[in-house]
């Protein structure tokens, strides 16, 4: 994995959570994790990723994320095994 995806989960999964991800640079990590995300209704996005689906809103009047939806994606990146001390550990998908 590079080293900015890296640093991208570890920014998703640090506290104060972060005010400045960008949806671009989420996709591209997905994609790069062998994700599927596909548009299914307004700013909606269905992900697949490692057999977990879950679905994920584009930012609204902006392309970073709120806090609200940084937790979200770290809910569903957990659930889907990806967190930083996964790939630390070399275990990550």
């Amino acid at each position: 994995m590079s080293t900015k995806h890296q640093n991208l989960i570890r920014l998703i999964f640090h506290d104060p959570i972060s005010a400045n991800i960008h949806w671009r640079e989420v996709e591209s990590l997905l994609h790069h994790l062998g994700a599927t995300v596909e548009p299914i209704e307004g700013a909606r996005f269905r992900v697949r990723l490692n057999g977990v689906e879950g679905v994920l809103h584009h930012p609204h009047h902006s392309n970073t994320f709120s806090k609200q939806d940084i937790k979200h994606l770290r809910q569903y990146l957990a659930s889907a095994r990806v967190t930083p001390s996964l790939y630390e550990a070399g275990n990550g998908p």
